[in-house]
């Protein structure tokens, strides 16, 4: 099953990414919500297994954030202690950043640059916008007073939609300044988001460019 999906990997992820980012636009704001929106990240954990399953170790690891994200979601454990969200918030970062690394590595050495390998290097920037929320979350958990221009929920959009939001508007150096990090961790981690960012446009997506430009060069003297 896994070698019949594994070519569509990267199209797989990137389709689990999607409803991350905009599954709240189809779903009404209320308790569900957030349910929802767990069984979006877990389904995107089981995408981010298929993508590293040709490297047996990590699969187990990938594996045991996945029990571990499934009891949390099931006894809705971050409800009853904070030690719990904390490992609901370590879990996460963990795992994109081991899927992050993995796509990187997989579009990097990648010979030939077609529609899949495409999806895989949006896939790792996404990624980036996602790790980046984790840590702004997380740096919100710790201390609630290190973003300027968080909204409360009257207003409909949650603390997580605010915090992922305002990771993208920073991964994309569009910065709006609606939201602004006062706190010493806080302005540390938005600059690294901005320059995880620009790095990954300058060489990664650079070099994938580079690759498709010889690809067709090549492509059209044999013709």
């Amino acid at each position: 099953m896994l070698e019949k999906l594994y070519p569509h990997r990267f199209s797989i992820f990137f389709i689990s990414q999607i409803t991350i980012l905009f599954g709240s636009l189809l779903i009404p704001s209320g308790t569900l919500e957030d349910i929802i929106m767990s069984l979006f990240f877990i389904t995107n954990l089981l995408a981010g297994i298929l993508v590293i399953s040709k490297n047996i170790q990590l699969v187990w690891i990938f594996f045991g954030l996945f029990i571990i994200m499934l009891l949390n979601f099931i006894f809705n454990l971050e409800a009853e202690q904070r030690f719990f969200r904390y490992i609901k918030m370590g879990t996460y970062f963990s795992f994109y950043t081991i899927v992050t690394i993995q796509i990187i590595k997989q579009v990097w050495e990648a010979s030939i640059v077609n529609k899949n390998v495409i999806l895989g290097l949006i896939s790792g920037y996404i990624s980036l916008g996602l790790i980046g929320f984790f840590i702004f979350i997380s740096i919100q958990m710790i201390d609630p007073n290190s973003f300027k221009g968080i909204l409360d929920a009257s207003h409909g959009d949650t603390l997580l939609e605010q915090l992922m939001y305002f990771s993208y508007i920073t991964l994309l150096t569009i910065g709006y300044g609606d939201i602004v990090p006062v706190t010493a961790i806080a302005r540390k981690a938005t600059i690294l988001i901005g320059l995880m960012g620009q790095i990954y446009l300058v060489i990664i997506t650079s070099i994938i460019v580079g690759k498709y430009i010889n690809q067709l060069a090549q492509t059209n003297e044999k013709n």
